[in-house]
């Protein structure tokens, strides 16, 4: 049997050939770097401050207003890559210049950490993967996959699966503006989750700049690494430049409906029920909720007829009452447009739009729920989405494929166990102090209804609030800061992303306050 890692005298090699570049804080030089660039890749693709296009640019994939201001930490240039050498040049440039990169592919990263800095004085240039990097190549013959770039969105991901057989699908988030590169690489929850598993686990090959500036395969990164990045989170262990990925049937016609329950409908009593029962339900159906107001909101793809669903409905989950005149029977690619935008005459095309907009400011945050609520319980959580500042809350089930996997499979560790997944978020326009008061209480007044031990948590909702890297004088982020909040999101496979990190980026190149930090220890070496 193979070993789980690369021994110490890879972590030595590749720490030898790091000293070939320089120290990347002490010497950063963003001339240099730029003119490293200018040597390597056509012109039009770096953008600095003085380029006319700069600030239309980084704004292009920017989602929230609280990161686009004069306080916050901008990239010196934006390299926008039509290719994979482009990117291999910027990393070189960057380890012999001594800036960090930080890599964008959507811009739906929380806490805009794709795109800026919360650590004052650092020295970073953003790739921007969405920018040019956005094919989607679906594969001929029998062969359901496709290649995808990192920069396309996820509508892009789909229109085009869709557009070359409406039997194929691939399953991944709901919103269609998400980059492709960064929900991968966190896992990647889906309303197809239940049946076919998270994107990650659909994940076949994929094509990686390291840390040398090598473009590397499955095959010559190495299970290892391969591992790692189907769910570690980005900007840890290189920048994927593209994924092959595994296409999944989808039937001809599938059923949607969205049921709505207020409080003085018995929604308190409906949600406690629905705990039990979404996680059992068959893995082609799946119902989530989103919590808003004083009202809870069922919204459901079924793979299947109407026919099919009102019986399933009516014996496992009596209480939503649920009725054919509920049904919405369409394809899946109208599926993926409806439960997005919720207007059944917004046409398919629409998921292809990458517009963003800087009109709301938003924090989100998320839990794992193990043991059901009681009704009693959502009773006294209800009230707390009619105060001031007040967002919603969204319940993603649980069970079926997901839950079968093993949860040392992938760095993504709530499997087995887990009932549903919440993301709180909260919104806000001028003053946000009564809405991250409304978010922080919500959160503190949850604790004992999740998980413990470590309280859970999704890194592609990724939260600050819950831990940062600290830096050691090396200048490498340490393992005991990054464990506070990494165990929260990888639980017991965080010491392993640590020392795939310390084999491939022992130096910790890639970096941001939530990256991987590398560690070289006891677990880094399985034997037979």
């Amino acid at each position: 049997m193979a070993t789980l890692f690369r021994n110490l005298s890879l972590v030595l090699t590749i720490s030898f050939l790091s000293c070939h570049y320089l120290s990347v804080t002490s010497l950063a030089s963003s001339d240099g770097f730029v003119r490293c660039l200018l040597q390597k890749i056509p012109g039009e693709l770096v953008l600095t401050p003085s380029s006319s296009s700069f600030a239309d640019v980084l704004v292009s994939s920017i989602r929230n207003p609280m990161f686009f201001n004069n306080a916050t930490a901008r990239p010196l240039c934006i390299v926008t890559p039509a290719d994979a050498s482009h990117v291999q040049a910027a990393v070189l440039c960057g380890r012999a210049e001594g800036v960090r990169l930080r890599a964008r592919s959507g811009g739906h990263d929380y806490e805009g950490l794709s795109y800026r800095s919360a650590r004052r004085g650092e020295v970073f240039a953003v790739v921007d993967l969405g920018a040019r990097l956005r094919a989607v190549s679906v594969s001929g013959g029998g062969d359901a996959a496709a290649w995808v770039e990192s920069g396309a969105s996820l509508g892009e991901l789909y229109y085009t699966v869709a557009k070359s057989n409406p039997g194929l699908a691939f399953p991944a988030g709901v919103c269609p503006t998400i980059g492709v590169g960064g929900h991968l690489s966190g896992g990647g929850i889906s309303m197809m989750s239940r049946k076919y598993g998270l994107a990650a686990d659909n994940i076949l090959d994929a094509k990686l700049v390291n840390a040398n500036g090598e473009l590397v395969d499955r095959a010559a990164m190495g299970e290892d690494l391969f591992w790692a990045i189907r769910g570690g989170g980005g900007e840890s262990f290189g920048i994927v430049v593209s994924w092959k990925v595994r296409l999944v049937q989808v039937p001809t016609t599938v059923t949607v409906f969205v049921i709505g329950r207020n409080v003085d409908q018995g929604a308190a009593d409906v949600v406690a029920r629905w705990q039990d029962v979404a996680p059992s339900l068959p893995p082609e159906l799946t119902i989530r909720v989103i919590v808003r107001g004083q009202r809870a909101t069922f919204q459901s793809l079924y793979l299947g007829s109407c026919a099919d669903l009102v019986p399933t409905m009516s014996s496992m989950f009596p209480e939503l009452g649920m009725t054919s005149a509920d049904c919405r029977e369409m394809s899946w690619l109208q599926s993926a447009a409806l439960i997005q935008f919720w207007n059944p005459s917004t046409p398919v095309e629409a998921l292809l739009n990458r517009r963003t907009s800087l009109s709301t400011f938003t924090k989100a945050k998320s839990d794992y729920v193990r043991r059901a609520i009681p009704s009693d319980v959502w009773k006294n959580i209800l009230p707390w989405f009619t105060m001031n500042g007040s967002g919603q809350m969204l319940l993603e089930p649980m069970g079926g494929f997901v839950g079968g996997v093993p949860a040392a499979a992938t760095p993504y560790p709530h499997r087995s166990g887990v009932l549903y997944n919440i993301q709180y978020i909260a919104y806000w326009s001028g003053d946000g102090t009564a809405a991250n008061r409304w978010i922080s209480g919500l959160y503190a007044f949850m604790e004992p209804y999740v998980s413990s031990d470590p309280r859970e948590a999704y890194v592609n909702f990724r939260d600050l609030d819950i831990g940062e890297n600290a830096v050691a004088p090396n200048d490498v982020s340490t393992f005991e800061s990054g464990k506070v909040w990494g165990e929260k999101y990888f639980a017991g496979n965080f010491e392993r992303l640590a020392a795939v990190k310390a084999a491939v980026d022992p130096t910790d190149y890639f970096r941001n306050e939530q990256s991987i930090p590398p560690f070289v220890g006891p677990k880094q070496v399985r034997k037979a």
